[in-house]
């Protein structure tokens, strides 16, 4: 290290290096859209999706595969929780991941008042569980829409939008994180109920045709409001947020197409082809926009 370099900054810079490997490990259609971001956007909103990834790597995917029970998830679980707290409080960690969120917190404003309800909602996923509509709501708000919310809290830190204008884009945040996350349900209906013993939708024994129809026309309008919303959005978020949303759409519409039976068995899928399609056509709509 030359005498030159500050160690903070160096800290931080490896722990946004790493954060950033997460979302190309994990996910390629929101390591798309995020390269799409404006540069001063890109690194803060991976942090965020790190973070989120990593619990949810120990509710559902690698402590599982690690061999962990149900009481060493959830003591795990507690562990990155309470870091990720102090982490604010400190505004450092020795986890690189919890580092990276933690400076993006501090940055963009993001208080427990979002992070809580994120933990909340992962703890349920701990226990097989089957959702009421309150339930559901409460549920979609913490693993969802505070995700979104968080990213809004990115895009909008160096802003100025009347109380009008941020209540819009408060709800097409929200809007925006349950879509994608009912959307998620209704691709992930054979490894939520056969694997993890998960109803999120309702479905009982089965989710019916006219069930996956009325959650389809709900998605259908959350993502309208999140439309709604996007003209209010930096430029340099605007396109990558408007790239996300016309994949789930589309992936909406895969799913819409599909037999229920078959949505049991098998995870709808956009082609690379059409993802990138849809990528610059997103791009396009955003040059063609003055505000």
């Amino acid at each position: 290290m030359s005498a030159s370099t500050d160690p903070a900054e160096q800290f931080t810079s490896t722990a946004r290096a790493a954060a950033d490997r997460v979302i190309s490990s994990y996910s390629t259609s929101f390591g798309l859209a995020t390269r799409l971001l404006g540069a001063r956007h890109r690194s803060h909103v991976r942090s965020i999706y790190a973070l989120v990834r990593v619990a949810d790597e120990v509710v559902d995917g690698a402590a599982t595969a690690a061999g962990l029970d149900a009481e060493a998830k959830e003591q795990a679980l507690e562990r990155y929780a309470e870091e990720t707290m102090s982490a604010l409080r400190r505004g450092y960690s020795t986890d690189l991941v919890v580092h990276a969120f933690a400076r993006t917190a501090l940055e963009a404003q993001i208080g427990p008042e979002l992070i809580d309800p994120f933990f909340d909602s992962m703890r349920a996923d701990l226990s097989p569980a089957t959702y009421n509509p309150s339930e559901h709501s409460r549920y979609v708000y913490g693993s969802a829409e505070v995700i979104g919310l968080m990213c809004l809290q990115v895009f909008l830190r160096e802003e100025e939008r009347s109380p009008a204008q941020r209540a819009i884009l408060v709800t097409g945040a929200r809007q925006l994180g349950a879509a994608f996350q009912n959307i998620n349900f209704l691709r992930d209906l054979a490894e939520d109920t056969s694997e993890l013993g998960r109803d999120y939708l309702g479905g009982g024994a089965g989710l019916t045709e006219a069930q996956r129809d009325e959650w389809v026309e709900t998605v259908r309008d959350q993502l309208q409001d999140a439309r709604a919303a996007m003209p209010l959005l930096p430029r340099d978020a605007r396109t990558a947020v408007r790239s996300a949303c016309s994949l789930f759409e589309a992936l909406l519409e895969k799913v819409a197409a599909t037999e229920v039976s078959e949505l049991y068995e098998t995870r709808v899928r956009v082609s690379n082809v059409r993802k990138a399609g849809l990528a610059l056509r997103s791009v396009l709509t955003t040059r063609l926009e003055s505000f």
